[in-house]
């Protein structure tokens, strides 16, 4: 097992707003997790559900460009998704969406060492469901990441979804979550708090990530806080995503990834944790300080660590 499987929506967003460049630009949180995975030069899959019209073409080849595989299957919706993000003056989105998520099947490809999804995909049926069936079958020798990265606009009800949320997290061994999301999912508990509770229910780790006040990793051995990295902000699409990144890149360094190592990223130590949060802000900084969810590769990470 030496290749990562993201299961997952991608679309095309179209911007509007106080941007620095207005345009439209192939996204989708999983997605996003994906091709920043492959430019850091990991081997990654990526299941999704897009059309065979020209934005199918343009995500298919963004995705081949960025050294990931689009699992076969994936090109097979009526039409690709869409969206329009419309950002703020502060460099916050929000989002109007135009999509179909599904799913069928088992993803032809061999057993991963790590699966991940999140976001719609998490929580929009009937799509979602295949994707709880596929995690509940790798995990046997897969480890489990997840990022809510919730999108209220295409949630009908909110009971349900926070519902299948909890659930994924029972799930998984690596949780992402921003206080944004945590506010949404459990508006009764501070997000810390929450953190912790969703720690209890199972994974191995739980990092909140909390804007310019940094992000905070729960985990069995301790706590763990890294200050946000000081960067001029063009917009915030993918920033999350950019932190996913790089903490799943950290993790598989540290050979802390797969089934068989679920015990040994129980036990993960305080420097090892904050030299992951440290990198994940990291690449969270660099994908801020430019339009659009455009991830760093492996240079322009080592460049940037290095001037740091």
């Amino acid at each position: 097992m030496t290749r990562g499987l993201v299961i997952g929506e991608a679309l095309i967003d179209t911007f509007d707003g106080h941007v620095e460049h207005v345009g439209s630009y192939v996204g989708g949180s999983p997605l996003n997790v994906a091709v920043g995975l492959a430019r850091l030069g990991r081997a990654v899959d990526f299941l999704t559900y897009i059309g065979d019209d020209e934005p199918g073409q343009r995500i298919a080849e963004y995705v081949k460009g960025s050294g990931a595989q689009l699992v076969p299957g994936s090109i097979s919706a009526g039409r690709t998704p869409s969206a329009v993000a419309t950002v703020a003056d502060d460099g916050s989105a929000t989002y109007r969406f135009d999509i179909d998520w599904q799913l069928s099947g088992t993803p032809p490809v061999a057993p991963p060492l790590f699966v991940h999804t999140g976001s719609i995909a998490a929580v929009r049926e009937p799509g979602c469901l295949a994707v709880a069936a596929l995690l509940d079958a790798y995990r046997v020798s897969a480890s489990v990441t997840f990022d809510p990265n919730v999108r209220p606009s295409l949630i009908a009800d909110r009971d349900q979804a926070r519902e299948r949320i909890e659930r994924l997290v029972e799930r998984s061994d690596i949780v992402k979550v921003s206080d944004e999301d945590m506010r949404w999912i459990d508006p009764n508990h501070e997000p810390e708090q929450t953190a912790r509770t969703w720690l209890a229910s199972g994974p191995a780790l739980v990092v909140l990530t909390m804007g310019d006040r940094g992000s905070v990793a729960f985990c069995a051995t301790g706590e763990a806080r890294v200050a946000a990295r000081p960067v001029h902000v063009v917009d915030t699409v993918g920033a999350g995503d950019a932190f996913m990144v790089g903490l799943v890149d950290a993790l598989w360094g540290l050979g802390l990834l797969g089934a068989d190592r679920r015990a040994e990223l129980g036990r993960i130590g305080f420097d090892a944790l904050t030299a992951a949060l440290e990198a994940a802000s990291l690449a969270s900084a660099l994908t801020v300080g430019r339009p659009g969810a455009d991830l760093p590769d492996r240079a322009a990470l080592n460049a940037a660590a290095g001037a740091g």
